[in-house]
């Protein structure tokens, strides 16, 4: 279902629960993938889900439909991960790397990844990179997202996205070639 179908269904009090149980279908598997890749932990991202389909929720009456819905739905996602992030190293006082070396624990422990060494050490490598170049990073490289859907969720310029999405290539690049 089109995006602007499951709109007039929401503003409907009748089918508005139906319309958003299509919504959570349609775009909880890619909001999932987008927070994991981040955070990395299955229970964080199925928490951190829950938290931006409790947003879209709450104000999705107020969506003015200046973007398009999974332009603002991934708004919220990112922010909520970046949120998260902060939240986390300064709660436990954790610098970013301790906060890099928890993570790099989980991808190690992690049966997604099992033998598969080369993802295991890309995931390594998207560690070190500071959380917006991450974000810009996966979403270009994983998504296949065009600079102007990211721009448009992060309200960043094009410009910025293309050299933060240099950088990173770059050094992940670097951090692959020194291990």
């Amino acid at each position: 279902m089109e995006d602007k179908e499951i709109l007039t269904k929401f503003k409907n009090p009748e089918s508005k629960n139906y319309a958003f149980n299509l919504l959570v279908r349609k775009y909880q598997e890619k909001i999932y993938w987008l927070i994991r890749k981040m955070v990395i932990d299955h229970d964080d991202a199925d928490d951190l889900v829950q938290e931006v389909f409790i947003k879209v929720w709450k104000n999705l009456d107020k969506f003015k439909e200046a973007s398009q819905l999974y332009t603002w739905i991934y708004r919220i996602a990112t922010n909520e991960c970046l949120t998260f992030l902060n939240k986390k190293r300064k709660r436990f006082f954790l610098s970013i790397v301790d906060v890099e070396k928890e993570l790099v624990d989980k991808i190690n422990n992690s049966p997604m990844l099992d033998g598969e060494e080369i993802q295991k050490q890309l995931q390594k490598a998207l560690l070190k990179l500071p959380d917006k170049q991450r974000l810009v990073f996966n979403m270009k490289y994983y998504e296949e997202m065009k600079y102007e859907q990211i721009a448009a969720i992060t309200g960043t310029s094009i410009g910025s996205l293309k050299a933060s999405y240099h950088h990173a290539v770059k050094k992940i690049e670097e951090i692959l070639a020194d291990d």
